[in-house]
């Protein structure tokens, strides 16, 4: 371990009193530091285009906003001050401020002075200034800051080209600089920083013996609730020396090349960039540096780590494979797995098909983490909060998932925190196309979502949402907050320079520096203090090691769905549910977007159809299915039609049963009360029913073409009019002929049409063959043809679906000839895939 005191400290405390000047890392060479004076007076200037209407119904604290009144940079530390030093006054265990609170009066008249008279921007900065000192004063004795050291990380943004939510967790996109550092004294006169891993070496696996400070990147942070232990990710990472830049003008205009993926050779990670050397993997260390041990590795990602409650550790994962289905190049998706202690007993906590990141636990002992969801919808707009059980059981969403329109809230949400003495969330809002800074905000699951605002507050709302209310790589300020309150948070900010410091920042709107080293960002700044643990949650499933039921069917879970009518949404009158058909989603095994083209619909699934399940009359249904696959449901009505479709996935473990109350029912909605035992619970689950041949894996050659051939080819080609229906004629994208002159008259939710609803949740009564002109040109008489009710079903069930062609990303020749082709990932993972071909 060192320790490297910082020198003249009152320098690093005058980057909020106008002096412009902090420390570098060797704590002797003053460097240019952000200026809050300017930053203020910008804001005075912008305030006049903001929609400040909007933004006070939409801000936490009103203090934070800039309004007409403002003048100068003056005006809004003045009031800002004041609130912080009334807001302290009144919390438990209150400060004494009566000195504070007549040096704030006597510079009150000062501040009067100045909006009566005309000063220059001299006078401004010098009573600026006076207030800015006095702020830190009465911010320091806030009796939440019942710490003196922060334990966080060293971490530079990304500065290679491509810039992506998922681009900074790869290995190789990192930088060889950083480390885990403790910042000692915080809130003292001699602060100092000491590096946990300097003299410290790793302890087992490939990396023993080698010390890891500077030697890669570092990123993830977590700390154990009794503050011994910590948690991290690290990579040698494949960035040695070349183009390197902080500068957000060069590194947004991507002028800095992209990794080098081997000209393309092989989408197999494996063969490309993805080694050992080049990915994250976790580790573990006492908080005094000693005990440096590697928990994971392999060709894959592994970050985001968190110690839970019952002494496993959850973390996210690219070990399962898939990639984004958005992106040109590789991008890995990663997911909640969880191990032991020491890194044994790895399990697969979610099948979801897209990434997720940063898991915490709430305080009822849940995982709280970031999913990107987007299953037939926009692809940009659905990262936010989800909720767990640590064993992976029961994913929600509680909020935000289905947006009224883009651009209703953020985009993203991530570092989701639960807040001390608070059912709320802090989190921050990045863009989808950037990395993980951005706004703070608040989030509320107790209020209703109204897919807008409602449940969503701006802490910070001088920084508007990324990529939602601005461009791409745009507002990538606050970072990885840490609440001591609704109202108090440690954070790393930066305004321009891209080297993110430490933060001490409030609801009011105030921010005082705590550290800040000009050549190296700070990331993930934590207490160095025990906490309460979160409540230990008994598990569901039979994966753990210590989880383990003897007998159990690891193969099928039970899910039981009380009342399907349960809807936030209105039901078309008259409809009646009487099947529930299960889809099972297959990951994209390759990065290319659209390729092959899966079907009519942008960034089109593969899928495959598991079954049906029956619906009681009292809109129960319960069923068994396969375990470890990712899924989603239909509500099918008397003629097999789909009502409604999930637009998001769900899983089983084995030993699991999964309980829903309806279909898109109200987040915090329970069983009616006096309903009895729903119909289906008075039975045995059900088996699902298989849907006819060629649903699974779904394909067009398999499940249309055979209809196609029976009852439409012949008369098509004796009508000179008519469009061409043969199955072993192809075109553009591999498809047939009678898949692209169908196109046309099929549906999908991502097609060239983009109904700005319908593209963002499925509206009951408007999905699949409903939708469609070709259920109703079938649905009237049409020359002589006469279909089959299972003929009719396969064209009904391949238009609910999507109107796919493919059912995997590879071999697309041998599907368009009507042969079955094994998706590469995704299927059931404890059932054989020959007994599910259909």
């Amino acid at each position: 371990m060192t320790t490297v005191e910082i020198k003249g400290w009152a320098l690093v405390i005058a980057m909020l009193t106008g002096s412009a000047y902090g420390q570098s890392s060797d704590g002797n060479t003053p460097r240019p530091q952000p200026d809050e004076f300017a930053e203020l007076e910008r804001q005075v200037q912008a305030g006049t285009t903001w929609n400040l209407k909007k933004l006070q119904a939409e801000t936490f604290r009103q203090e934070a906003l800039v309004f007409p009144a403002d003048k100068t940079p003056v005006d809004i530390v003045w009031r800002r001050t004041r609130a912080l030093a009334e807001h302290l006054r009144g919390m438990v265990n209150a400060p004494g401020l009566s000195e504070e609170t007549r040096a704030l009066e006597a510079l009150g008249i000062a501040v009067e002075g100045q909006r009566n008279g005309k000063p220059t921007t001299q006078e401004q900065r010098r009573l600026f200034d006076e207030i800015a000192a006095l702020r830190r004063k009465i911010a320091f004795k806030n009796p939440l800051l019942d710490f003196d050291a922060i334990v966080f990380l060293k971490h530079n943004m990304q500065a290679r080209g491509e810039a992506h939510m998922v681009d900074q967790f790869l290995g190789f996109n990192g930088e060889k600089a950083g480390g885990v550092y403790v910042l000692h004294d915080t809130f003292g006169l001699k602060p100092s920083v000491e590096s946990l891993l300097a003299v410290s070496r790793v302890s087992n696996g490939r990396l023993a013996g080698r010390l890891l400070e500077n030697a890669g990147s570092f990123i993830s942070l977590a700390l154990d609730y009794d503050a011994k232990t910590i948690l991290f990710a690290f990579t040698e990472t494949g960035m040695e020396g070349g183009p390197q830049t902080r500068n957000p003008a060069v590194r947004n205009s991507r002028q800095i090349k992209p990794f080098d993926f081997k000209g393309y050779k092989s989408w197999d990670p494996k063969e490309n960039c993805w080694t050992p050397e080049t990915t994250y993997h976790v580790f573990r260390a006492n908080v005094d540096g000693s005990g440096l041990t590697q928990l994971t590795d392999g060709p894959w990602n592994d970050y985001d780590p968190c110690f839970l409650p019952n002494g496993r550790i959850v973390f996210v994962s690219e070990r399962n494979g898939g990639h984004t289905r958005c992106s040109a190049r590789p991008l890995l998706c990663a997911r909640l797995h969880s191990m032991a202690a020491d890194g044994s007993d790895l399990v697969q906590l979610s099948w979801h098909d897209t990434s997720e990141w940063q898991p915490s636990v709430d305080h009822f002992g849940m995982i709280a983490y970031t999913r990107w969801d987007y299953v037939d919808r926009d692809p940009d707009c659905t990262q936010q909060m989800w909720t767990c059980y640590p064993d992976g059981r029961n994913p929600r969403s509680y909020h935000g998932n289905y947006p009224a329109a883009r651009g209703a809230g953020p985009y993203m949400e991530l570092c989701i925190r639960a807040i001390p003495g608070s059912t709320r969330y802090l989190a921050v809002a990045p863009p989808h196309h950037g990395q993980q800074y951005g706004t703070l905000i608040l989030i509320d699951p107790e209020q209703p979502d109204d897919r807008r605002m409602s449940q969503v507050k701006r802490v910070t709302p001088e920084v508007a949402f990324p990529e939602s209310e601005t461009p791409w790589y745009s507002n990538e300020v606050f970072g990885t907050p840490w609440p001591l309150s609704e109202d108090f948070y440690l954070c790393v900010y930066s305004m321009a320079d891209c080297r993110h410091g430490i933060y001490l920042a409030d609801s009011f709107g105030n921010k005082e520096l705590l550290y800040h080293d000009p050549e190296i960002g700070c990331l993930a700044p934590i207490p160095l203090k025990a906490r309460p643990c979160p409540p230990v949650l008994p598990s569901g499933t039979a994966q753990a090691r210590t989880d383990s039921q003897p007998g159990t069917d690891l193969a099928l879970g039970t899910v039981l769905i009380a009342d399907i009518y349960a809807s936030e949404q209105p039901w078309p009158k008259g409809v009646k549910i009487k099947e529930l058909r299960v889809v099972n989603v297959f990951p994209k095994d390759n990065p290319y977007l659209d390729k092959p083209n899966i079907g009519i619909g942008t960034e089109s699934l593969a899928r495959g159809v598991l079954g049906t399940a029956p619906v009681e009359e009292d809109g129960s249904a319960y069923f068994r299915m396969p375990t470890g696959a990712s899924v989603y449901f239909q509500a099918l009505d008397a003629n097999g039609l789909a009502v409604q479709s999930m637009r998001s996935a769900t899983y089983l473990h084995p030993g699991e049963t999964l309980s829903c109350v309806g279909c898109h029912e109200s987040k915090n909605s329970a069983l009616r009360t006096g309903a009895g035992v729903p119909l289906a619970l008075r039975r045995p689950p059900s088996t699902l029913r298989p849907e006819p041949a060629g649903s699974y894996p779904l394909t067009f050659p398999r499940l249309v073409q055979p209809v196609l051939d029976a009852k439409c080819v012949k008369c098509h080609e004796v009508s000179p009019k008519a469009p061409g229906l043969h199955g072993n004629r192809f075109v553009a994208n591999g498809w047939s002929e009678a898949f692209k002159n169908l196109q046309p008259l099929a549906w999908a939710t991502l097609d060239s049409q983009r109904n700005a609803r319908g593209w963002l949740i499925s509206i009951p009564g408007q999905e699949g063959a409903r939708a469609s002109k070709l259920y109703k040109h079938l649905s009237q008489p049409h020359h002589e043809l006469v279909l089959t009710k299972e003929e009719l079903r396969r064209i009904t069930l391949w238009l609910d679906c999507g109107s796919n062609f493919y059912g995997a990303y590879h071999e697309e020749g041998a599907q368009a000839r009507g042969e079955i082709v094994k998706p590469k990932l995704g299927t059931p993972a404890w059932v054989n895939f020959e007994s599910l071909v259909r």
